[in-house]
């Protein structure tokens, strides 16, 4: 790879990571991929094909998986109804919500709420936090070194 091709390549790294960092920052916000392109002034499609092959999910995804990882922890806490807890992480559609929680952490929100309060009793939120954390690639290795 010649220099400037380089450069290139570390420029476009470099936007990605802008964009989710704005992800993981307003999460809560309303934010589609054309607001996310718009960013970072290229089209919403290049955005979603370079977040992708940098990322192994599309924006969406990423957007979508911080705002259920927040979700769960908001269940863990117990003191939000369902509802309240879709609404507080940037869902505006209730039945999105519950089946993209459904999907990513196997089970409804009101389930989850039930036994996560029951299974973390007693845990700090931090161990809680990491052992809770929703998994979207399902092909990763299992036996992925752990940071204990």
């Amino acid at each position: 790879m010649s220099g400037s091709a380089t450069e290139q390549r570390l420029r476009d790294l470099a936007r990605l990571r802008r964009v989710r960092d704005r992800i993981d920052r307003e999460y809560a916000q309303p934010l589609d991929v054309e607001a996310l392109a718009r960013g970072v002034h290229v089209s919403a499609g290049h955005l979603s094909r370079a977040f992708r092959a940098a990322y192994g999910e599309s924006p969406y995804s990423y957007l979508m998986t911080r705002r259920i990882e927040r979700a769960m922890a908001l269940l863990r806490r117990g003191d939000l109804s369902v509802t309240e807890v879709c609404f507080t992480v940037g869902c505006s559609s209730l039945g999105t919500f519950s089946t993209r929680f459904t999907e990513l952490v196997g089970m409804s929100p009101s389930t989850y709420r039930r036994r996560a309060a029951e299974a973390t009793a007693g845990i700090p939120a931090c161990v809680a936090k990491q052992v809770t954390r929703p998994v979207r690639n399902r092909e990763a290795p299992v036996d992925a070194p752990s940071l204990a």
